[in-house]
């Protein structure tokens, strides 16, 4: 009871709490999906680099990573190019990040993995 009575107050730190505690989660709201894409264009990075079968089976498995990852696209999305000694991969995708539905943001994602 003290504290709450002293000339510094309670209000102060409790406010720096409040701000501090929102911004830890609008950060984590737009790290997760810089996070998802960054871990899905590494596994690309993978797929493509040790991908000697058709084109088919490397849509497929680059479309499971995605689901491994939430990521929202479909397979038809993904497009997949062999060249002479290279396998490119490409697809692109958005996603919307709501903070406590006063604000909306549109993050727009695009994987151009060449190996």
């Amino acid at each position: 009871m003290r504290h709450l009575r002293s000339r510094d107050g309670f209000i102060k730190p409790l406010l720096t709490i409040v701000v501090l505690l929102i911004a830890g989660y609008v950060g984590l709201q737009f790290a997760f999906p810089y996070y998802r894409y960054s871990a899905f264009e590494s596994e690309t990075k993978a797929i493509a680099r040790i991908q000697v079968g058709n084109v088919e089976k490397t849509r497929a498995q680059v479309y499971q990573a995605a689901q491994d990852f939430n990521i929202p696209i479909e397979e038809q999305d993904i497009v997949v190019t062999r060249k002479l000694h290279t396998l490119r991969v490409q697809t692109s995708w958005s996603t919307t990040v709501d903070i406590f539905g006063l604000y909306q943001k549109t993050l727009n994602f695009k994987v151009d993995v060449e190996e």
